[in-house]
């Protein structure tokens, strides 16, 4: 298992994409840097595009991403290394795309995503466990939004009216 660095980051623009443009290289807690990089990178990428342009972009990224996740397992000999943070960004984007407005709500998001990404509750551990290629790595994180949304859907009923 290869270690990544800088070097490798740019070695290959599959490893730039699936290590979240360095915020993979985190030496603590990478998929929360790589969380945290969607967080910020948010507000600069969504003003570009409408819902519907936006959520057709998700789409394009969780393909890249699938084969960018993929090619870097492959190359640092762990399907799933740590370092890959693609598979937050692409799912925490499309979480913050249907949270409610506010900074609270998105830090909401934030600290239910990186529950559910950690606890990985059915189906996502049997992804994890089981799919051992790009499209298992993004899917995972994927169902983490999907849990992340539904609760704050829950909360939004609750505390909202």
């Amino acid at each position: 298992m290869q270690k990544p660095d800088l070097k490798f980051l740019f070695a290959h623009p599959a490893h730039f994409i699936a290590l979240g443009f360095g915020s993979g290289l985190s030496p603590v807690a990478p998929g929360t840097a790589g969380t945290l990089a969607a967080w910020l990178l948010f507000p600069f990428v969504r003003p570009h595009f409408s819902n519907l342009g936006f959520f057709v972009f998700l789409v394009a990224a969780f393909a890249v991403g699938v084969l960018a996740c993929a090619r870097s397992g492959r190359d640092l000999g762990v399907v799933d290394h740590g370092s890959i943070v693609w598979d937050e960004i692409v799912p925490f984007w499309l979480v913050l795309l249907m949270t409610p407005e506010g900074w609270l709500w998105q830090l909401a998001a934030f600290i239910w995503f990186r529950f559910f990404d950690i606890v990985k509750p059915q189906p996502a551990r049997w992804i994890d466990g089981h799919m051992k290629h790009g499209f298992g790595v993004m899917l995972d994180d994927l169902v983490a939004a999907g849990y992340t949304l539904l609760v704050l859907a829950l909360f939004k009923v609750l505390f909202n009216g």
